[in-house]
């Protein structure tokens, strides 16, 4: 039946069920894969060492630069335009294989470079390996685009999963088997070649590649405008592993790194997939400014409900999780988890603006975004090196306050919200997580002395109590609207 027989109400509460169902199933199966691979890479953090973990660090810096340059933006491309013919995907293809096997090269021949620059020689050989992920990303790149234009993310979501536990098991045999930092090398390539696959064939991608880039200068130039934005981002995102792995040996990075690593957990597994997701739902209504305006406030403030016990309770419970997950040796996380877990609420809001206006057609106000953060904060961080791996952890937590506050001003007219409506829509979960924080904090100098794990336990289960009970309390509305949400009535 076409769709233009159905009364519009009957075509909004269809396409709100399918949004849901793209979350739940994004969302879900991230969580899932995520706690199965998490696991694995608790495991690993205590079989390897710091410099192992500060190494890969070094080498990622390299590996996400050029990322960046990867053709994604195409597929940002293909999914905001309403129609998308099959020539046009050919020569998205073409423009990937092209793209892909060059950056491949690229690393290859820049090696040394970043060998030199970070005084480390493995470095290089490291890169040389990595070079084959590049290889599966015209594949998955295009099977995402296909599935996503169609908010079919059940599917993306099962390769995803299955793609995820393959790396973890690679990474934990690899770590047992003695392999050292290889282990961390070979986890990703083995996830990306299984994903690559697993998206062509969920999305049914069998084409061949064009590369008559006639009529393709509109995708080409939003897919140009998408990258230039995620260059300014890499330098925003990784201007701390520049400057550290300058300044520091690897085992101060590999400490630093697994901080970051910890504390950045919820922002780097679950936000991305659902960002997916509202970037295609936020295209579909880019022509209904007031529902994706409602819509962006209500899912910000969904994502925050979650978020914000997770850094708070980081931040109140930080000795006994270290101790507790990683062992003794990994203790100098500690006194870096307080500034960093502070900053990360900070840096989710950031990251949910960009794919609001990118679906409305404006992506160069995310890259003016990304701009402002690739100058501010190599700044900073320069800054706080003075004062040894910690000042670098506090650099965020003066400039991601302020790179929020610059892109909201400049995000949210265009999204059609006013900052007051998007200031009352975080505020509960905020204010509820602050509580259960200092309440944790407050029982915890009350305890006796306990095995950390007790400690923790005790500590994690009155956090979530708190936290709970403050927000039915104190916050009904935002609870009830929680539970509209996933339940589908919106």
């Amino acid at each position: 039946m076409n769709e233009t027989t159905h009364p519009p109400a009957a075509r909004d509460a269809a396409f709100s069920q399918r949004v849901r169902r793209a979350v739940i199933w994004r969302s879900g199966s991230q969580i899932v894969g995520q706690a199965i691979a998490w696991g694995s890479t608790f495991l690993v953090i205590r079989i390897l060492t710091p410099e192992d973990y500060g190494l890969f660090a070094l080498t990622q810096v390299v590996l996400m630069l050029l990322t960046l340059l990867n053709g994604y933006g195409l597929a940002s491309a293909a999914i905001q335009h309403e129609t998308v013919d099959r020539r046009a995907m050919r020569q998205i293809f073409g423009l990937l294989l092209l793209l892909n096997g060059t950056l491949a090269l690229v690393q290859i021949l820049c090696a040394p470079l970043a060998a030199a620059y970070y005084r480390e020689p493995m470095v290089a050989d490291l890169l040389r390996v990595q070079s084959l992920i590049y290889l599966t990303t015209p594949f998955s790149v295009l099977a995402y685009a296909q599935l996503a234009r169609t908010l079919e993310f059940h599917r993306q979501a099962q390769v995803n999963l299955l793609s995820s536990l393959i790396g973890a098991a690679v990474a934990l045999g690899g770590a047992v088997a003695g392999w050292g930092v290889w282990a961390l090398v070979w986890a990703p390539i083995a996830m990306f070649a299984t994903r690559a696959l697993g998206l062509t064939i969920a999305a049914r991608t069998w084409i061949l590649p064009s590369f008559d880039f006639r009529g393709s200068s509109a995708i080409a130039r939003y897919g140009g405008l998408v990258a230039v934005g995620q260059m300014f981002a890499f330098l925003q995102s990784q201007a701390d592993i520049l400057v550290a792995g300058r300044w520091f040996d690897a085992h101060l990075v590999g400490i630093y790194t697994a901080a970051l690593m910890l504390t950045q957990i919820f922002n780097n597994k679950v936000v991305p997939p659902l960002n997916e997701v509202a970037f295609a739902a936020y295209s579909r209504m880019q022509n209904d400014r007031p529902a994706l305006a409602s819509g962006f406030a209500r899912s910000s403030r969904a994502i925050m409900v979650a978020a914000m016990p997770f850094f708070f309770g980081l931040a109140a419970v930080a000795e006994p999780l270290v101790l507790v997950l990683l062992g003794e040796k990994w203790r100098e996380i500690v006194p870096l988890l307080l500034p960093l877990a502070l900053a990360m609420p900070f840096w989710t809001l950031f990251t949910l603006l960009r794919p609001a206006t990118d679906a409305l057609g404006r992506p160069g106000i995310g890259s003016a975004n990304a701009a402002a953060g690739a100058l501010l904060m190599p700044i900073v961080f320069l800054l706080g090196a003075r004062w040894g791996i910690t000042g670098i952890a506090w650099a965020w937590l003066v400039a991601y306050p302020l790179l929020l506050a610059f892109s909201a001003a400049r995000s949210l007219p265009v999204i059609g919200l006013h900052p007051g409506a998007f200031i009352r829509a975080i505020a509960p979960p905020v204010f509820a997580a602050a509580i259960m924080a200092l309440a944790v904090t407050l029982i915890d100098q009350v305890l006796p002395g306990l095995p950390q794990f007790t400690r923790l336990a005790i500590l994690t289960a009155a956090g979530g109590l708190i936290y709970c009970l403050w927000l039915v309390l104190f916050a009904r509305e935002t609870v009830d609207d929680l539970v509209r949400l996933v339940r589908g009535k919106v």
